[in-house]
């Protein structure tokens, strides 16, 4: 066990966590790890099992229970087993129902879930958006695939005219049950998977299964201000639930393309400005590109390579609110590289009627050199 890493370690949350918080970690964790978002990543696809396998435990109060008291060594096989089952599949066996007997009054509870009502599974799409729908909003179409109700059989797996039937190895109560010496154990009926029923003649829609592969189509609401990475959630989206347990959820995270020209930086926007060595030196009027189309600007004379300047409400809209954030103009003296002659002369002789008063920053530089030289 020594190369098994902490259940609380891997879903990130402390030992205090809630249920609730153990649910958004795991989502969280999961997108983040998921094989089909990560094709090129190898390790995926053993990160996702050893969250799931963590999931498994933390979110199951009974055997967080076990699991806060015994780690990883089962006290029941001298300290070389692992009560939560090898490979991450979870299988208790026998020494998973005389836990069951020991923690719940030997309710059989594992059985008893089997039979009760199960939330469905989430779904999860990545969105692909361009920087203006990001900044502005969207309406989108996707289609997904989710396994749905049978419409043949109603989910009940059984073929048209016939119903499932009580199953005779348990009776109906979806548990076996077997005494020995001073214990009594419970487990889960093999014969029908801890539900009390059986299918003898399985619809041909779906094979018994109650539930088929069906693509939907999906509409969803962008908002204006949404920024890569973030998730919106539409509730009971997901795929049914068993036995009257409620839809799961659809995430969809939101990948936005980058801009040509803008850099994002909360909800202020980045924009690298050249003008000309004259327009710095004289200042001017100039238009500036922004998403709701161009606006003026009047740069000050004497701006500096590198300064920045602010155009209030020209950046992206707040994500539910009603502000937005600002453009910020990082100016980029652009130097000519080739010059004719007449602009040489124009040139020297404008340098020889400045003089270091006109470069504050060169006369600074010079004044320190002789402090440090003489």
């Amino acid at each position: 066990m020594a190369n098994k890493r902490d259940y609380y370690e891997v879903l990130g949350v402390d030992k205090n966590a809630t249920d609730e918080d153990i649910k958004r970690a795991y989502r969280r964790k999961a997108k983040e790890c998921h094989p089909d978002l990560h094709p090129d990543d190898k390790d995926a696809a053993d990160r996702f099992k050893e969250l799931n396998e963590a999931n498994e435990v933390l979110s199951d109060a009974n055997k967080r229970a076990r699991y806060d008291q015994f780690g990883f060594e089962d006290p029941m096989s001298g300290g070389g087993g692992n009560p939560f089952g090898g490979a991450g599949g979870f299988d208790f066996g026998g020494m998973g129902d005389i836990f069951d007997q020991l923690f719940n009054g030997g309710m059989g509870s594992r059985a008893a879930r089997n039979q009760g009502p199960v939330q469905g599974n989430d779904l999860q799409y990545e969105l692909k958006i361009t920087f203006e729908e990001a900044a502005k909003g969207c309406e989108k179409s996707f289609e997904i695939y989710r396994s749905e109700v049978c419409d043949t059989c109603g989910g009940n797996g059984a073929k048209p005219g016939t119903s499932p039937v009580t199953c005779q190895t348990c009776r109906g109560t979806g548990q076996i049950r077997s005494s020995g010496g001073w214990m009594t154990t419970v487990r889960p009926c093999s014969a029908c998977g801890g539900t009390g029923k059986t299918i003898t003649d399985k619809c041909p829609g779906c094979g018994g299964s109650g539930r088929v592969r069906r693509k939907r189509t999906v509409n969803v609401k962008v908002p204006a201000g949404i920024d890569n990475g973030q998730t919106i959630v539409m509730n009971n989206q997901g795929e049914p639930g068993l036995r009257g347990g409620p839809n799961g959820d659809l995430y969809i995270v939101v990948g936005v393309r980058p801009h040509k020209l803008f850099k994002r930086d909360g909800y202020n926007l980045m924009l690298d400005f050249p003008i000309s060595f004259v327009t710095a030196a004289l200042g001017g009027d100039v238009e500036v590109p922004t998403l709701s189309g161009p606006v003026k600007y009047r740069i000050p004379e004497g701006t500096q390579p590198g300064a920045e300047f602010r155009i209030k409400g020209c950046g992206i809209q707040q994500l539910r609110g009603s502000g937005k954030g600002d453009l910020l103009l990082r100016i980029k003296v652009e130097i000519p590289k080739k010059l004719n002659n007449k602009q040489k002369d124009l040139l020297k002789q404008f340098d020889e009627m400045t003089t270091d008063k006109e470069y504050e920053s060169r006369k600074s530089f010079i004044d320190r050199v002789k402090e440090i030289f003489g």
